[in-house]
């Protein structure tokens, strides 16, 4: 700040060349009334040379126990108040909200959380905080220098224990004297870090401006941080009417101004604009001068009653360029190991002393920062595998085996699975293939279609080596024994033609999958009526007709296939004999789908006939009582057998029947 003093006798064309010229202060300082050598300072009630008794501090912790989830009212701001903090004792899960006595949510209202930022309501501009680094114990708060032009309520919105809220602000005191802006001060200037209008209220063209500013809210201009339903106060920033009005001349010593109709007040230029875009403001320069000179001459030759009050003007009316506006980054989307974090990245602009988020295509000229990043607290626990895979749980087939796995931390100690990432666990159990145990072969019935619809034909089987489950049956593997495939058959001599006669192709030799037809092709020379067979050389000089080609009816799909019969159970008086059947696809594969009406039966009888005793010319009776032995049962003695061996025979065999029947 400069004070200057014009002499009369300056000429125009001097003061043009040196605007201003400062006078030396020395060591003297400006009070806050704005005079030089003033020691007035401002006290903490906002006084400019007060005693600190025009106002009170409140101040206080809300630590009352909550039940029920949801907003509880905190404290109550009232009008006028100023230095206003509200602060989370420590970090929580809860959060702060703010609205006017009207119901009008102006910070974390309608169960919407916003994000930290500055917040008009109340006639003032609160700064919300909410830490979010992670080793960070401080609470949310909010901020606010004041004065409050209307009662707002502080809520909690309640979701676990209250860690304690504390609030203080200022208020002025019945015998307070009134925060208004003392004579020299210029209007819009800072007073105590608020602004204080002139006379306790608003210039009209500042209560204008405050409407043109609420209706740009609701009239379609970009989203700022209130509800949609806020009404939005006229805030003024400190730096909004750094430009101020001009009043930089020193008052001058006490004398009679010497006025005189010969001069009078003119506007020479205007204040520079406070901002450089998004709608500044500026004051016109009222100047004493010469009527018909128009030189500029102190203000003491000019009416000081009648000097025109500068109005405020709008300027640089443009929107300053879209800027990037950088949230917080969120926490680590994992507590060990490389995670993720986000931030917020919103594209804003100023207009009119207010931060507006807008569409993000103006932001464009502007590489977009980066909204997500990696990060890692501490390193993870890791798998480690603490032993060689066992032997295999059977001698042959598929069995399986197992090996220890252990989650180790990165001091080596053994730790919970769960503090490992269950994704990347090795196995710790898997199956293992001993190969292959018994195998028999497996085959399926004849074809009921000969080859030949006359003549030699073939008739076929499809025959497979697999592994057999069975353990009762008596096989010992697939062998080199490999069961015929094809069987000869004849339906008859076939007829001949003259020339080279090719017969009809024979139906095909499998009713599913890949086979061969068969046709008759004979060299023969046509009679009158008959044809005559001749030798094939007859004919060598023709290109001779094929007599084979390959079929494909239609996939077989799966099909019944079964082994040989075992050994029957008995030679005699009615056994049973075994054999394994399966359901095979085309590709020789275990299948499901085959019919189980036409499943070959796994079991049957055998040889029912009585059992027959060998003759023995040489096994008689020699004795007329062998029936007294059989009696005695003296038969197993060798003597006995020998010498009634008809009798002792006979009692053998009815036993032998005996035990069968059972």
């Amino acid at each position: 700040m400069r004070y200057t003093n014009v002499s009369p006798m300056d000429s125009a064309a001097d003061v043009e060349k040196d605007s201003v010229k400062t006078i030396p202060f020395g060591p003297k300082s400006i009070g806050c009334d704005d005079y030089l050598g003033s020691d007035k300072v401002v006290d903490k009630c906002g006084v400019c040379g007060g005693d600190n008794t025009g106002c009170q501090v409140v101040s206080g912790v809300f630590k009352h126990a909550l039940t029920s989830l949801g907003y509880h009212r905190v404290v109550e701001i009232p009008q006028g108040a100023t230095k206003i903090n509200i602060t989370e004792m420590y970090k929580s899960n809860n959060y702060l909200a703010l609205r006017s006595r009207s119901g009008r949510s102006i910070i974390n209202g309608n169960w919407a959380i916003d994000r930290p930022g500055k917040y008009e309501g109340g006639g003032t501009m609160f700064t919300y905080k909410r830490p979010n680094e992670i080793s960070s114990t401080a609470g949310e708060s909010f901020l606010a220098e004041g004065p409050t032009n209307e009662i707002l309520d502080v809520y909690m919105i309640h979701q676990q224990p209250n860690p304690g809220v504390h609030y203080e602000y200022v208020i002025m005191g019945s015998n307070a004297i009134s925060p208004q802006v003392l004579p020299h001060r210029r209007p819009g200037e800072p007073f105590n870090g608020q602004l204080v209008p002139e006379g306790g209220s608003q210039q009209e063209g500042e209560g204008k401006e405050g409407d043109e500013e609420k209706a740009d809210v609701h009239g379609g201009a970009p989203e700022i941080f209130t509800s949609e339903s806020a009404q939005t106060f006229p805030v003024r920033h400190p730096d909004r009417f750094s430009p101020h009005r001009p009043d930089n001349v020193v008052p001058p010593a006490p004398q009679t101004p010497r006025r005189s109709r010969d001069h009078n007040w003119k506007q020479l230029g205007t204040t520079e604009c406070s901002t450089t875009c998004g709608k500044g403001s500026q004051y016109p320069i009222f100047r004493c001068v010469n009527r018909n000179t128009h030189e500029e001459v102190p203000e003491s030759y000019c009416d000081l009653s009648m000097k025109p009050t500068p109005e405020e003007e709008p300027c640089n009316i443009f929107p300053c360029p879209a800027f990037w506006d950088i949230g917080e980054w969120s926490e680590c989307s994992k507590t060990c190991g490389l995670g993720m974090q986000h931030r917020q990245v919103l594209c804003r602009q100023v207009y009119a002393n207010r931060s507006l988020t807008v569409q993000p295509y103006r932001c464009q000229h502007l590489e977009k920062p980066e909204t997500t990043s990696t990060c890692q607290l501490k390193i993870c626990s890791e798998w480690q595998i603490r032993t060689d895979w066992t032997s295999c749980s059977v001698p042959c087939g598929v069995g399986q085996r197992t090996r220890d796995v252990k989650c180790v931390s990165n001091i080596g100690d053994v730790v919970d699975d769960e503090e490992c990432n269950m994704k990347l666990r090795p196995n710790d159990i898997e199956n293992c293939d001993m190969g292959p145990c018994a195998k028999s072969w497996f085959l399926t019935e004849w074809s009921e279609r000969c080859s030949a619809e006359c003549g030699a034909g073939v008739r076929t089987r499809s025959v497979v080596c697999m592994t057999n489950h069975v353990s009762s049956l008596p096989l010992e593997g697939c062998g080199n024994n490999r069961p015929v495939e094809a069987t000869p058959c004849d339906n008859g001599p076939c007829t001949g033609e003259v020339e080279w006669f090719a017969g009809s192709w024979s139906q095909c030799s499998i009713e599913c999958g890949s086979g061969t037809q068969q046709r008759e092709v004979i060299c023969v020379r046509k009679n009158a009526d008959t044809f005559e067979v001749l030798d094939p050389y007859e004919c060598s000089f023709l290109e001779r007709p094929p007599s084979q080609q390959s079929c494909h009816l239609k996939p077989c799909g799966a099909k019944w296939f079964n082994t040989e019969w075992s050994m029957c159970s008995k030679s005699c008086q009615g056994g049973f004999r075994v054999r394994e059947v399966r359901c095979l696809s085309d590709e020789m594969t275990l299948s499901n789908l085959c019919d189980p009406q036409l499943k070959p039966e796994e079991k049957e009888s055998c040889n029912p006939q009585d059992c027959v005793p060998e003759v023995d010319e040489n096994c008689k009776d020699r004795y007329y009582n062998c029936n007294v032995v059989v009696q005695a049962r003296l038969c197993v003695y060798n003597y006995y057998k020998t010498a009634c061996c008809v009798s002792c025979t006979r009692v053998a065999n009815r036993h032998s029947g005996f035990l069968g029947s059972r």
